[in-house]
């Protein structure tokens, strides 16, 4: 059995099964979703249906051997509706045939012209069914009892085109009933087609009234035409579906933004020429070459030239990256200033931006638990609706009530209890949270991820890499003989550019960056583990850790004291010496990233116990601990034990996030309730986890977990609607409060309150696309960034702080708070109003308490101080 439009394998008790998705089509509500759920399941071989109201998509798990795609069609028609097996062939000619089409705004516009058209005729039927009760002036050939025919069949005669542009409810909601599967067009045909035919009977009791001269039977229909009910119902639905599906195509604009990136065309150089073609037929190994301003067309390597590349497209990283030959570049981003030419590694469906678009549209596709109490409730509530419905008509009937006022309560409970709501509240909310997501470089790959995430308790994170920069560089210089710093880092630098030890990388790159010219070293030579040795200018000099420095004659008890100091700190010293004297240490260490502690110290106060686990020495990971705020450390962890302590966090009842970046991650990403892949990674620490986040940020994971709680707290706002909104709408349109208060829903107001609800619905869940981090958060990540980028132009020593300040308002306020701490000797200080921060240059020490004083005899607060020397 040939299946090759497989969109994954895995296997059960050892036997392969496959997962497939399909789209559907015909589906209009929750009750809809759960009838093709229900009749795909009932296929034997099928191990999973999980069906997408939102994107009308479906992904099937099923074993090959028993079961094909072509019974799960097969079962899907019989339940009403159609589907589509999506293969990747369909999404390459998809993609060829212009990526910017949005199928969801497609059919708003389609719904926008039945609207058009349903109105124009409502406007008559509305003033003729009406207006004589606002005493409007009517043609004298249908006013009066004489002409009650003519009057109810013109009536008729403009509700029919309406009903016929809209007859899709018909069409659906019938065959929908008769299968066994009814749905909400289902509500709406019974309760439309109800008030039509009672229309139609009252034409004929009419004509019999006037053939008869019975004029109380004709009096009694004038007044009962239920014509314009019959068809306003459709025209409120159709409106609610208009907004709706214009809506539902707003949720997947940051998706479509990021496939309108690729450009249509790429400039290929083959046969030494260089040509324009369709980005579809670039294949790997083609040449491409771009100009300054260009975006590219495809992944791939740089062979020739180089250039800085604006990646934020991708990464949100706002600073162009510098390109040379042998580094990768990807679709989408763009060129800056220089020309290059590279190789072509992957295209269509392979690049970057299609396995980003791909994840995010494999996400939408699943079903976050949130969603299956809905979809349970939806399976259930259509035949519930439709008997509640039937009972109050017959109890009204049974009371007194006229037959009209019975079947007009009948209608009204059919068209008010639509489970549209239901249906929408969690795929909306989800849809438009991973667009968001994307946008900010956070690939959410599926719903529930997003949702289990809110409820973590514990994040466990790996140190190299995660929490620190994943490389050594220089933390600190102490000088012993040496002159001065550029001697020591001249010496330094000539006896480590021929060791290929990664500490000597770190110092070649730190004195390169202190414009230290290079000198040759003569007799070099390595030994293996301890350190290196050779002359200079005709003087032997030593580089390597304490005990090679001591063979060599060379006393270190007076850095006794230092050396333990940097060893408490995580930090390895290098010790540089010639003829028995110690000409100074050069100490190194894998930094934590810039915003390391920030993101940890996030993590607490959002409730979150923040765990390290780390392949390092204890006093190594120790002083990592103490540095970041670390609530705990499991240290001295080999690849499988990280996985079992994950395991051991779970079995103390615990929720456990796992973020990490190796492939030495991957197990325990995959063994984690919520695995995040952190810069990317590793692909197989991508493959394993369930959120990857593109940029090399932990602040991201603060930030993928505050839209994961804004998601989950708007699903439970449109759950509860929903409920909300039912639980009252029935009883009102039933009739219960008509006794006591008086109050009864007519079938047009019935339908208008139920489109009102769907739009609600939507409307809340894309409050998401406005989703910001707190303003907290965006200003503590604004100073570390201040304090990073001045440490990277040079601003290392002389001191800075960025203060965090509670109270400005306006520039009165920034030039009284910068008057303030200005007037402190020492002090220039210039303050951002928009973050509340001032960022203070100290040219002598000056104490964070006068600070704090200064600014607060100005009348503001000092929330917090960042320091950096």
């Amino acid at each position: 059995m040939a299946h090759t439009p497989r969109r994954g394998w895995w296997e059960v008790d050892g036997l392969p099964k496959i997962a497939e998705k399909y789209e559907v089509t015909g589906m209009t509500c929750a009750a809809c979703s759960a009838a093709v759920e229900r009749s795909v399941k009932k296929v034997p071989g099928v191990e999973s249906a999980k069906v997408n109201l939102l994107t009308n998509s479906m992904i099937v798990k099923y074993d090959e051997k028993q079961a094909s795609s072509a019974e799960i069609i097969k079962a899907v028609t019989d339940a009403g509706y159609g589907a589509l097996l999506k293969t990747e062939q369909g999404a390459k000619q998809a993609l060829k045939a212009g990526l910017s089409e949005n199928p969801m705004l497609q059919e708003a516009e389609e719904m926008k012209l039945r609207l058009i058209i349903s109105v124009l005729l409502m406007v008559p039927l509305m003033y003729l069914s009406m207006g004589h009760m606002l005493n409007l002036p009517l043609p004298s050939f249908l006013s009066g009892m004489k002409n009650a025919v003519s009057f109810a069949f013109a009536q008729f005669l403009l509700a029919l085109p309406v009903i016929f542009i809209n007859r899709k409810f018909y069409t659906v909601g019938f065959r929908t009933l008769f299968k066994g599967h009814p749905n909400m067009d289902s509500l709406i045909a019974i309760g439309s087609g109800a008030a039509l035919l009672y229309g139609i009977l009252a034409i004929f009791r009419m004509s019999y009234g006037l053939g008869a001269g019975d004029w109380s039977v004709v009096q009694k229909y004038y007044h009962d035409l239920y014509f314009e009910s019959s068809a306003m119902i459709l025209v409120f639905i159709t409106v609610g579906k208009f907004l709706e599906a214009r809506s539902k195509g707003k949720t997947s604009e940051a998706i479509r933004r990021l496939m309108d990136l690729v450009p249509k065309m790429a400039r290929v150089v083959r046969n030494g020429q260089e040509e324009m073609i369709p980005v579809e037929l670039v294949v790997v190994g083609d040449i491409v070459s771009i100009k300054p301003g260009e975006k590219l067309p495809v992944d791939g390597i740089i062979i020739e030239g180089q250039s800085f590349v604006d990646e934020s497209l991708l990464t949100g990283e706002s600073i162009p990256v510098e390109k040379q030959a042998g580094e990768h570049v990807s679709a989408a981003t763009v060129n800056q200033a220089g020309a290059f030419k590279f190789r072509a590694t992957h295209v269509g469906a392979d690049t970057t931006l299609a396995k980003i678009i791909a994840l995010v549209e494999d996400a939408n596709a699943t079903k976050a638990p949130i969603a299956s109490l809905a979809d349970k409730i939806s399976g259930i509530f259509v035949p519930l609706v439709i008997g509640i419905a039937l009972l109050a008509a017959a109890g009204w009937l049974f009371a007194g009530a006229g037959f009209e006022f019975a079947l007009s309560v009948g209608i009204t409970v059919l068209v008010i209890s639509c489970p549209c709501a239901l249906g929408l509240a969690t795929p909306v909310a989800i849809m438009v949270a991973t667009g968001k997501g994307a946008e900010e470089g956070i690939l959410i790959k599926s719903a529930e991820a997003l949702e289990v995430f809110h409820r973590v308790h514990t994040v466990v994170l790996d140190k190299t890499g995660t929490l620190t920069e994943g490389k050594p560089r220089v933390t600190d210089i102490v000088l012993g003989s040496a002159g001065s710093e550029d001697e020591l880092l001249e010496i330094a630098q000539a006896l480590e550019k021929n060791s290929e030890h990664p500490l000597a990388a770190a110092i070649l790159a730190y004195a390169k960056g202190k414009s230290i010219v290079p000198k040759e070293v003569r007799k070099f030579n390595a030994v293996a583990g301890r350190g290196v040795e050779g002359y200079l200018d005709g003087v032997l000099y030593f580089a390597g850790n304490e005990r090679f420095i001591n063979e060599k004659g060379v006393a270190t008890e007076a850095v006794a004291a230092l050396s333990h100091r940097f060893s408490k700190e995580g930090k390895t010293p290098l010790y540089f010496a010639r003829e028995g004297s110690l000409l100074g240490i050069i100490a190194l260490a894998d930094e934590p990233k810039a915003t390391s502690r920030q993101a940890v110290e996030r993590f607490k106060e959002m409730g979150v116990k923040v765990v390290m686990l780390t392949g390092d020495n204890q006093k190594t990971a120790e002083a990592v601990r103490l540095r970041l705020g670390i609530d705990e450390v499991i240290s001295e962890a080999l690849p499988p034990e990280k996985e079992h302590k994950i395991r051991a966090l779970q079995q103390q009842g615990q929720k456990v996030a796992m973020i990490g970046d190796g492939i030495n991650d991957a197990p325990a990403l995959a063994r984690a309730d919520t695995g995040i892949a952190i810069g990317a990674g590793t692909d197989v620490a991508i493959e394993a986890a369930d959120i990857v986040l593109i940029k090399n940020d932990l602040m991201d994971a603060v930030k993928a977990m505050e839209l994961s709680r804004a998601t989950i707290r708007t699903i439970k706002q449109n759950l509860f609607w929903a409920f909300f909104y039912n639980s009252l709408g029935i009883p009102l349109a039933a009739g219960l409060f008509y006794p006591a208060f008086g109050l009864k829903l007519t079938p047009m107001i019935g339908a208008a309150a139920m489109s009102l609800s769907s739009f609600f619905v939507v409307a809340n869940a894309l409050r998401l696309r406005k989703f910001k981090p707190s303003k907290e958060f965006k200003a503590e990540h604004k100073a570390h960034q201040i304090l990073k980028e001045s440490e990277e132009s040079g601003g290392k020593g002389k001191m800075e702080k960025v203060l965090k300040i509670k109270g400005m308002m306006c520039n009165n306020c920034k030039m009284h708070v910068e008057k303030a701490l200005n007037g402190l000797e020492g002090v220039n200080a210039q303050v951002n109003l928009e973050d509340h921060l001032a960022r203070v240059f100290l040219s002598k020490a000056v104490s964070d308490e006068k600070l704090k004083q200064a600014v607060q005899e100005a009348g503001y607060e000092v929330t917090s101080i960042l320091e950096q020397a």
